[in-house]
């Protein structure tokens, strides 16, 4: 199919469009310089990024004089883009009331994006070691979107924790049986193929202590569906925090969206965690079919084993996965979960 042409009005608006961003951003650079030629920018230290806003990010000093100080900074047009998590150079401004630069990234060990309504990757956080899963008995969870975030996980190189939330509904005996054995369904299918599944809930502080243990030393992000008590946990374990928190909607039981923006926070044992916007979908149709099939951990053995190098894994004479899970070595929801995936790219 042959490209759209643009009348010539088009081509002068995005002409006009990308210009006026070239000069905005290159009017806030001669700003900096300005500033640092008048010495109001302090020595280029090292930093963490712990918000991102829009065009100005929030950054935290992680060494020298300014550690632990939090400074809004303008972002150099030459420095790519930057998301929470980041490690950067950056020049705090010695008057808390203007504002910083950063001047560079640092390399990253791992990112976790996703794409975005248009199919564009967009980042969520940087340099991250733990997924953090939430799911809660309501909004159920489905076994389908418990594997999008785990196979995105994997293809990220991080290491999932499946965290079941608000588990004193269950206790209580708040949630119907039906749900009660799906869940329970789900944390002994999990359990077996070698993920970390740990139950938790906000109603008790000995039922916080897994999720703790969990996140002591590391970086780890929240993810999962909105309403499952992402930000309510964080509250919990970060007192003073005081993240917005929704109710579930009556009409559909799915959760509101109450954070609007990834945000940095730092654990009093050690470790940092962020806490992401939450989403209810987790498409995967930037991954290759065999990338998704490398995201099934119990996959790996029989992967490159079927008898044709192109087998889909469907009605393929031959395909090893189907004989994996005749033979009892696969369980049939995980392959049927699997061939969801596979036909929603």
């Amino acid at each position: 199919m042959s490209k759209r042409k643009l009348s010539r009005q088009q081509r002068w608006r995005i002409e006009k469009v990308q210009a006026e961003r070239t000069q905005r951003a290159q009017s806030k650079d001669q700003k900096a310089e300005l500033a640092l030629e008048e010495g109001a920018l302090a020595e280029a230290v090292s930093g963490l990024i712990t918000a991102h806003f829009g065009r100005q990010v929030e950054v935290e000093a992680t060494d020298g004089e300014w550690q632990g100080q939090r400074q809004r900074c303008h972002v150099r047009a030459n420095v790519e883009s930057l998301v929470t998590g980041d490690q950067v150079t950056w020049r705090p401004a010695l008057d808390q009331e203007q504002i910083g630069v950063v001047e560079a990234r640092q390399p990253r060990h791992s990112l976790l994006a996703r794409p975005d309504m248009r199919g564009t990757m967009k980042a969520i956080a940087a340099n991250v070691d733990c997924l953090m899963l939430v799911v809660a008995p309501e909004p159920e969870p489905f076994a389908n979107l418990i594997d999008r975030y785990l196979v995105a996980a994997e293809d990220s190189d991080l290491e999932p924790v499946l965290v079941i939330n608000k588990w004193d509904l269950i206790s209580q005996g708040k949630i119907s049986p039906a749900i009660c054995q799906r869940l329970n369904d789900f944390i002994q299918l999990y359990r077996q193929i070698g993920y970390e599944v740990i139950t938790t809930s906000t109603q008790s502080e000995e039922e916080l202590l897994s999720l703790k243990e969990q996140l002591k030393d590391r970086i780890s992000v929240f993810v999962g569906q909105s309403g499952v008590g992402k930000s309510s946990l964080i509250n919990h374990l970060l007192p003073g925090v005081d993240l917005r928190v929704g109710s579930l909607s009556e009409d559909s039981r799915k959760g509101r969206h109450t954070t609007t923006t990834a945000r940095l926070f730092h654990f009093p044992q050690g470790g940092m965690l962020i806490d992401s916007p939450g989403i209810r979908e987790f498409a995967l149709g930037f991954l290759e079919p065999d990338a998704i099939a490398q995201g099934f951990r119990e996959f790996r053995p029989f992967l490159g084993r079927c008898r044709f190098r192109d087998c889909r894994h469907q009605q393929d004479p031959g395909c090893a996965l189907q004989e994996a899970v005749q033979a009892g070595k696969i369980t049939p929801s995980r392959f049927d979960s699997f061939q969801h995936l596979l036909n929603s790219l």
